[in-house]
């Protein structure tokens, strides 16, 4: 049901509360730690400069922010718009590959499929094709290295990765209202200044003004990442963020939550950054009951989070300059441990169920393998590949998927993730 934004905004000091405003704050400290890590650590992998970087967060942050306080208030429901985590990883490997006005091509293209996806209503006959359990193997694939990457910044730096990954424990037990990643960051950052490891003195704590680019339009781009980019945002995000709201007794507007995801994607091509879209853990985190018993009044915690997310983007020139001066060892732990969330789920998405489990074990090595072939990298073809293995020797499941989806039952989809 569709609202008047402007009634909704009347109406939010009543649902401005502890709870709203605690979940909401929550998210996004889940949303400006980790995952912001990880866009930072894949640029510097990537070679980008510190201006094509901050611009890169700025478009995620500020028109993810737009996207989720939209649609909150048009709908009066937990929504949240952020931007895909494991989109993130993708793309950073996509970079090696190819230019920054050509990976934008194929963000912009993603932004396109999904978009049609969204106005066509076809969004569970999407993964028609592409079974969930192969689409997350090839996510786990893809991420596995910053897991590994965790483990090896020990021989590095064990005083403070060790001691990030300790408290990252710690707090994960003995302190739940605070997210473990901020406490594992916050302890990482003060042994860096106790131990004198800062890269750099001359931290820029300034504000700089994002970049527009023209993206270029490379087929091999837009078939290594763009296709796979849009799949994860179509079954992994919006799925994960449907499926959620579902489970809350909400009737979440599929389509239109799908269509602007797709407007975010081609939006944000335009600063060089992949897919603004609906976020699923931060849409988790809102909806749940610890924003208040009123599932009415709930959707006040993705305006709160709207604000802190949107002023995070505008200051991402503080946040690059800092953590780029942090050491890599530190960033790699950090970012690590904000993928336990997303490699737990994908791998018990891959592997929880008896259907396609050759198909996304296939998946999930040719991902990991890094290969490239006539320029496209392995995500693409992990997922080509799964699925042809399934196709072989898992005929059945294939059958019965594909029945499912022809009668219109995706809920399996849709919870999968």
């Amino acid at each position: 049901m569709k609202y008047s934004i402007g009634e909704s905004i009347k109406l939010l000091p009543k649902y401005l509360n502890a709870n709203t405003i605690s979940a909401g704050t929550l998210a996004a400290i889940f949303g400006c730690t980790g995952p912001a890590l990880i866009i930072i650590g894949g640029a510097k992998d990537a070679g980008l400069s510190m201006e094509q970087t901050i611009s890169w967060l700025f478009a995620v942050y500020f028109f993810g922010a737009l996207i989720g306080l939209y649609l909150a208030l048009k709908y009066r429901q937990p929504i949240v718009g952020a931007y895909s985590i494991p989109g993130a990883v993708l793309v950073a490997a996509g970079l090696q590959h190819y230019s920054l006005s050509e990976i934008s091509g194929a963000y912009f293209a993603a932004g396109v499929i999904v978009f049609l996806m969204g106005i066509s209503g076809l969004i569970g006959k999407a993964m028609k094709w592409i079974p969930v359990p192969i689409v997350m193997a090839m996510i786990v694939g893809a991420m596995i290295r910053f897991g590994t990457g965790m483990i090896t910044s020990l021989k590095d730096t064990p005083i403070i990765a060790g001691a990030a990954i300790v408290v990252y424990l710690l707090s994960s037990r003995f302190l739940k209202k605070v997210p473990p990643i901020l406490t594992s960051f916050v302890v990482g950052v003060i042994l860096v200044a106790v131990m004198g490891d800062f890269q750099s003195t001359n931290i820029n704590a300034g504000l700089s003004l994002p970049h527009l680019l023209l993206p270029t339009f490379n087929i091999d781009a837009i078939i290594s990442v763009g296709i796979p980019l849009a799949l994860l945002v179509i079954g992994a995000e919006n799925a994960q963020a449907i499926g959620v709201l579902m489970a809350e007794d909400y009737k979440p507007p599929i389509n239109s939550m799908t269509i602007w995801s797709g407007i975010g994607g081609m939006i944000t091509s335009f600063f060089g950054a992949h897919n603004a879209n609906i976020a699923g853990p931060m849409t988790a985190i809102c909806s749940s009951k610890e924003s208040g018993e009123n599932k009415e009044g709930r959707y006040a915690a993705v305006v709160v989070n709207a604000v802190l997310f949107g002023g995070f983007g505008i200051i991402a020139g503080v946040a690059v300059s800092f953590v780029t001066a942090l050491p890599g060892a530190l960033v790699s732990t950090v970012s690590g441990l904000a993928m336990i969330g997303v490699l737990v789920s994908s791998l018990q998405a891959s592997f929880s169920e008896t259907k396609f489990q050759i198909g996304a074990f296939f998946s999930l090595v040719i991902a990991m393998s890094g290969i490239s072939f006539f320029g496209i990298s392995s995500p693409f073809w992990a997922l080509i590949g799964g699925v042809v293995v399934s196709l072989i020797i898992e005929k059945a499941d294939f059958d019965s998927f594909k029945s499912e989806v022809k009668s219109g039952d995706v809920t399996d989809i849709e919870n999968a993730v």
